[in-house]
């Protein structure tokens, strides 16, 4: 027998050679195998033992396994089942993938088959738990409040995040300017997997000087250098079995780069003044707010560790590219500030929200959130209004339509490409809008259909629906 892998199945099958035959080869993989001859027993064993997958024979004395597979899902919803039938019954494989039946084996079979089958089922389904369980996650925390995404821009964010987060081994790369979340994004890929119990470890590649930055990754021996006075584990041998968030990854120094990439490709490293190979399982998080591409054509950034780290890529809106969220956002601080700070701020008046969604918030969630932190702490009132707001939200400025006669645009002295300015007046005004066309439209003193000849135009595909 293999060593066990505690995964439990149940063969039903009301021929003892096949059962027996099933169970030998199975339990040969290591799986531990109960056995049913009839409906009743399968039902009972379903309820009793609890199995991760059942084998399920169509033909049994007292009832078939069509009839049975319902009730088995009624006991255990998520259970995956594989139905197997005689030669040439394929109207009932079929009725048994309608009744939910994952797979289906025909008689006669070869064992390694079943083998195939088994293993198949099994993945199939855990990543299927695996997605649930990480979509869960995120939600919770969309539902706390820590990620807010009614614009279309992160709402694109949360559907990549939840489908990476899962895939625990791929490295990840966030790119987006400082103060748009990036360590709220890679705490939410590491909560939605696998490694969710284990240590998150954020480093930021600027906090330290070179030499003892890389210390503070890989560790080092004793008397490695100077006040060496004893060994110490890198934060990466810490992370171990977990994630390990790397900030601003455009900063670390070139000659850690080459220490990174091979790390990144072997699962291996040494410590500081060590000999010895370390082995460690975890994910790379990293995140930058430069142009590493352009660091890379300049030759501050290593092109072969950039390839690397870009395996799943997650750009990160700024706010201003997604005002449907500010409104809440402010609203979820105030509510953190108000337990922070025992205020009672109960509201945003509708200036104030107004001056919000006209400012451009250069520094972004980050800067919004230092806006409410100084408005709740210093306001005296239950409504948060204009005048708490600092002296540069007082005049804010909307886009104004086109129909307005005069114009205060300036040709600049070294000209314009004409449809690029047009092309960023469209995407402004849809942002405006919030993707309502026939507003954008308004704004720029065009009709509809002129607003959805320039979306396909410029091809602006995160605005070409049928939404208006």
């Amino acid at each position: 027998m293999g060593n066990s892998t505690g995964i439990r199945i149940l063969a039903v099958d009301d021929e003892k050679l096949i059962r027996w035959s099933m169970s030998q080869a199975l339990e040969k993989e290591g799986y531990e195998v109960e056995q049913a001859e009839t409906a009743a027993q399968a039902l009972a064993a379903v309820e009793r033992e609890a199995p991760d997958l059942v084998l399920l024979d169509n033909v049994l004395p007292d009832r078939l396994g069509t009839e049975i597979l319902p009730e088995i899902h009624e006991i255990a919803p998520d259970l995956p089942i594989i139905m197997i039938t005689a030669h040439g019954s394929l109207p009932g494989a079929v009725e048994a993938v309608l009744e939910g039946a994952v797979d289906y084996l025909t008689k006669p079979f070869d064992i390694s088959v079943v083998h195939q089958a088994v293993k198949r089922a099994l993945q199939e389904n855990r990543m299927r738990q695996v997605a649930v369980w990480q979509r869960g996650n995120l939600l919770k925390d969309i539902g706390k409040g820590r990620i807010i995404a009614n614009s279309r821009a992160m709402s694109h964010v949360v559907d990549m995040v939840s489908k990476v987060a899962a895939s625990g081994a791929s490295t990840v790369l966030l790119q987006g300017e400082s103060g748009v979340g990036k360590g709220l994004i890679a705490r939410a890929l590491h909560q939605g997997s696998t490694q969710a119990k284990e240590a998150f470890i954020n480093i930021s590649c600027t906090s330290l000087p070179d030499h003892l930055l890389e210390s503070e990754l890989f560790g080092h021996e004793k008397g490695a250098f100077t006040d060496a006075n004893a060994q110490k584990k890198g934060l990466i041998e810490i992370a171990d079995k977990g994630t390990v968030f790397l900030d601003e990854i455009g900063d670390l120094p070139a000659g850690l780069q080459s220490k990174l990439l091979s790390f990144l490709e072997e699962r291996s490293f040494r410590r500081v003044g060590g000999l010895r190979d370390m082995q460690v399982n975890v994910r790379v998080i990293a995140a930058t707010n430069s142009d590493l591409s352009k660091a890379v054509d300049e030759g501050r950034f290593r092109a072969d560790l950039y390839y690397r780290l870009k395996v799943i890529p997650i750009t990160i809106p700024p706010l201003r590219e997604r005002r449907e969220d500010i409104v809440d956002l402010a609203k979820t601080f105030i509510g953190h500030f108000n337990k922070e700070f025992g205020k009672g701020v109960a509201q945003l008046d509708k200036h104030a929200e107004a001056a919000m969604l006209a400012y451009p918030w250069p520094g972004n969630v980050r800067e919004l959130r230092n806006t409410i932190e100084r408005a709740v702490l210093l306001g005296d009132s239950s409504t948060l209004r204009l005048g708490d707001l600092p002296l540069e939200f007082k005049d804010p400025q909307p886009v104004e339509s086109t129909t307005s006669g005069n114009s205060n645009f300036e040709l600049p002295a070294g000209g314009v490409v004409l449809e690029d300015l047009e092309q960023d007046l469209v995407r402004q005004a849809l942002e405006r809008a919030r993707g309502n066309r026939a507003r954008a439209a308004r704004l720029l003193g065009m009709s509809r259909d002129q607003m959805r000849y320039r979306i396909k135009k410029f091809d602006l595909t995160e605005w070409d629906d049928d939404e208006e």
